[in-house]
């Protein structure tokens, strides 16, 4: 199974380091110099990390044969993409691997269905369910403890507690979608990697 880790930014000074948004929980793991990963388009890579450090808060990388800002200007916006284990599980008790979300049905504390995970979205503030409703419309639902209150893979199901207003409000829904998908944060729909693993965060307040 294949997972996206990361994504690659803008050049970083001129001996060929980029930054990188990383979308994995266990960069230490999946970004260590040495590891070498697929890349989207499959024509760029594969890249191997050669170095890797932290610069004001944001992971550096830099890759064997880029070695200027030109080269390493034209890796920006691939995915750098891990093989993963398909057994394997995110050691974090509130983490999960994308697919291991996908297709849950999400209903409410009393049971009612709300519909079905159909996609991930990473976004730099928190992880979102897009929910594809039985009537065909879509909702996202932050991956908060807040809201998601129960994760039963059991069971095949995710258990929310949405406040007022998050499940029927379509326009702002779309709206919020859509801004998403033009500001390049969220995955496009489709790939065949997945996109890492989500994690559920606390009270955002």
């Amino acid at each position: 199974m294949q997972l996206v880790v990361a994504r690659i930014g803008r050049a970083h000074g001129i001996k060929g380091e980029v930054t990188v948004e990383v979308r994995t929980d266990e960069p230490e793991l999946r970004l260590a110099p040495g590891a070498v990963l697929a890349t989207d388009p499959a024509s760029v890579g594969p890249l191997t990390i050669e170095t890797g450090r932290v610069h004001s808060g944001r992971l550096l990388l830099r890759f064997e044969g880029v070695r200027d800002r030109t080269a390493a200007e034209a890796l920006r916006n691939t995915l750098l993409i891990a093989d993963v284990d398909p057994d394997e599980l995110p050691e974090e008790e509130d983490e999960y691997y994308d697919h291991q979300l996908m297709d849950l049905d999400v209903v409410t504390k009393d049971g009612t269905e709300v519909g079905r995970i159909t996609e991930i979205s990473h976004l730099p503030s928190q992880d979102l369910f897009i929910v594809e409703r039985p009537d065909g419309s879509e909702v996202m639902i932050p991956f908060v403890q807040e809201i998601v209150t129960e994760i039963d893979l059991a069971e095949q199901k995710a258990v929310i507690d949405p406040p007022p207003g998050l499940i029927d409000d379509r326009a702002e829904v779309a709206s919020t979608r859509e801004t998403a998908a033009e500001s390049g944060s969220a995955p496009e729909s489709g790939s065949a990697p997945e996109s890492g693993s989500a994690t559920q965060s606390g009270d955002e307040s």
